[in-house]
């Protein structure tokens, strides 16, 4: 138990996954942390409750180490708020890891997790050696945090990239699209899905085995995280009514157009995962393999 790992962000649906999956381990002594209170009820786990864009708090919280890994997933990620909300935005996904990099040991892995909407969307899917292009404020902050990171002096840090991440939590302050289209679907209720913007959903559970990986192989630079599949957002919740032997009448295709959002999104994304495939051993579940372990629990909700 000598070695210590930081989670940032540790009461989000990542956060949490990584946190349970390091104390599963039981090699490590896990720290976390995020705003307000702890939202995980396990032993031997140790929370700091701080605002992440405090620096003199996050300092501390820095100086609790020396940490074998910090695995940054804190983020502001709602896109349309990024959109006017700017100074905030950029505090926690900019700020944020250009703080821990410039003051951790070189010894400290550091793990800052960015997204696929650096891309624009027009060339998906996209590998590691693919030219970013940010619609976005959101997107531009992501972006530039990865070029924070890989740019400091601090060498020993990786960028992964995810998507559409989905799976169950403790208390989450988000919902996402997957446990939010099973809820709705066996209410019964009619939904309106975007039929023209293409991702690949990641189960956070992978994601975390992904981190961790990184973590022990030592791996550094940029991985493309994300499940294997892509699917429209539309034929998403299709499958997921298929699985659940709902009704698919209740998904109604609409375009983004009509969503008439702040934000402008990429409209085809997805991942080529090759590189983590065969440099991490990542092997990422199927949709109905993770339906099949989540569903039931929220039929049991």
């Amino acid at each position: 138990m000598d070695k210590k790992v930081l989670i940032t962000g540790s009461n989000g649906l990542l956060g949490q996954a990584l946190v349970k999956l390091y104390l599963d381990k039981g090699e490590f002594q896990v720290h976390g942390c995020g705003r307000g209170p702890n939202k995980l009820n396990l032993e031997n786990f140790s929370y700091h409750s701080l605002d992440l864009t405090d620096w003199d708090a996050l300092k501390a919280v820095l100086n609790q180490g020396p940490f074998d890994a910090i695995i940054n997933t804190a983020a502001m990620t709602n896109v349309d708020q990024c959109e006017s909300e700017h100074e905030a935005c950029r505090a926690i996904n900019v700020g944020v890891p250009e703080f821990i990099v410039n003051n951790i040991p070189e010894s400290t892995h550091f793990i800052h997790i960015s997204t696929d909407f650096v891309f624009d969307g027009t060339a998906g899917p996209y590998s590691e050696n693919d030219v970013p292009n940010p619609l976005s404020f959101y997107a531009k902050s992501k972006y530039d945090s990865e070029q924070a990171v890989l740019k400091s002096d601090h060498k020993k840090s990786t960028i992964g990239r995810t998507m559409i991440v989905y799976g169950t939590g403790e208390d989450l302050s988000r919902n996402n699209i997957v446990m939010w289209a099973i809820g709705e679907l066996l209410s019964g209720n009619e939904l309106n899905i975007v039929n023209d913007q293409y991702r690949s959903p990641s189960w956070a559970n992978d994601l975390a085995m992904a981190c961790f990986l990184i973590h022990q192989k030592g791996k550094l630079g940029l991985y493309h995280l994300s499940g294997s599949e892509t699917f429209s957002m539309f034929e998403l919740v299709q499958n997921i009514a298929e699985y659940l032997g709902v009704d698919k009448a209740l998904i109604n295709p609409i375009t983004s157009d009509a969503l008439n959002r702040p934000a402008p999104r990429p409209m085809v994304t997805g991942f080529v995962i090759d590189k983590a495939v065969n440099e991490l051993g990542y092997k990422p579940h199927t949709l109905n393999e993770v339906l099949s372990i989540i569903a039931p629990q929220k039929k049991n909700s």
